[in-house]
């Protein structure tokens, strides 16, 4: 009894039981934390709702409050000196050693709060229970440290609880914050550095799929691709059928209709809203095929990444480089020249929808005039073009 607790089990079972329990946290950290508080993007019933704060109260003695406004200001500050936990600051090192001290550190900034940390849960709960100041605001993961004495012996008991209390710390302050916004794949050419660390959104929930994520940070579904897996959607979805989930938010779905054959408001408005896709297929569409021209074979897929990396993310000595490439490639200067003037449309925010409408119109036209056969063809891709926004 003392050994081995009142469940008996093996050590494969405490395995099991270890694995089971951490990823029930990072569930609660992606589904209730991150999408539904910090986002917005789905609201939990009661219930549910109730369970993850209580769950995290036990396995990581964190405040709702508290972690909303560190990843809302982390999201507004994305890789600059503000960022509470990017490694393009502190580094890689940090991020994956120190990334709880960083979160420590960054809910102590005066103002926090009250800036970032609007309509998190104040309730009778929040307030007597997961904010109470006795043990330094831990009587809950202690009570965790209880039950799996109880439950699995003392020796064991420690163990699993002592792996409980690293894995959040090191998965979601150290590899989502610190891999996932320096190693991986990109979809989208975010104002940031995120990353999709791997495509199958599994062992952290689905935040694996960080790139996805800052490029579209209102939607409950992480993955994008046809071949993305996140495991956190499977859940909501499941909870959905059940009645214990809403949807208020995903990303759009691109519609290709051949038969719209002229450019108007409907067009305007997918082009202004699904912006950052729209920029992710010229990447694909113009500008790569490119690449693959026996005449441009000196260029490198690092000049690829480079030309197509967001500005934000291009030092100085990177832009004089591009500016060297372009004058010798003048064919991809001018595919260049025509997408900085379609990311125009979207920094007028003084101008009338008639006169984007207008700017829109002669972009495709002179596009069509171009001559160059990839742009040509979006062109006739962006006429035909508008988005579908899935109601739940």
């Amino acid at each position: 009894m003392w050994f081995t607790g009142l469940l008996n089990i093996s050590w494969i079972g405490c395995i099991t039981y270890t694995l089971i329990l951490t990823h029930i946290t990072m569930v609660s950290v992606s589904i209730y934390l991150h999408r539904t508080e910090a986002h917005r993007s789905l609201t939990l019933h009661p219930i549910i709702s109730h369970f993850f704060r209580f769950w995290l109260y036990l396995t990581t003695g964190m405040k709702t409050i508290e972690w909303v406004a560190i990843h809302r200001k982390h999201h507004a500050k994305s890789d600059t000196k503000e960022d509470p936990h990017s490694p393009q600051i502190y580094g890689i090192k940090t991020l994956l050693l120190e990334g709880a001290d960083l979160y420590r550190s960054a809910k102590r900034e005066p103002g926090l709060l009250e800036k970032y940390g609007k309509n998190t849960p104040n309730d009778w709960m929040e307030k007597n229970i997961y904010q109470v100041k006795f043990l330094d605001g831990k009587l809950g993961i202690f009570l965790m440290l209880f039950l799996n004495i109880v439950l699995l012996g003392f020796f064991r008991g420690i163990m699993i609880w002592s792996i409980q209390m690293m894995w959040t710390p090191f998965f979601a302050a150290g590899i989502i914050n610190g891999i996932g916004h320096w190693w991986g794949y990109r979809n989208f050419e975010c104002a940031d550095t995120s990353t999709n660390i791997f495509p199958l959104g599994i062992l952290i929930a689905g935040e694996e799929l960080h790139n996805n994520h800052h490029a579209y940070g209102k939607s409950a579904k992480f993955s994008n691709k046809w071949w993305e897996f996140d495991i956190g959607w499977m859940y909501i979805i499941f909870m959905k059928f059940l009645g214990l989930a809403k949807i208020k938010r995903l990303y759009p779905i691109e519609i290709i209709s051949k038969e719209k054959k002229e450019v108007d408001f409907e067009t305007l408005k997918a082009i202004l809203t699904n912006r950052i896709q729209v920029i992710s297929r010229y990447k694909k569409q113009v500008i790569k095929p490119l690449f693959y021209n026996h005449n441009y074979i000196n260029l490198t897929l690092k000049d690829y990444n480079l030309i197509c990396r967001h500005e934000i993310l291009t030092s100085n000595k990177e832009k004089e480089y591009i500016k060297s490439v372009l004058s010798i490639y003048k064919e991809l200067e001018t595919l260049i020249f025509f997408r900085e003037k379609l990311k125009k449309l979207w920094s007028k925010t003084t101008v009338s929808h008639k006169e984007l409408l207008d700017d829109l119109k002669e972009w495709i036209k002179k596009a069509e005039e171009s001559g160059l056969k990839s742009l040509q063809e979006f062109a006739f891709f962006v006429k035909s073009y508008t988005i579908h926004n899935p109601l739940f």
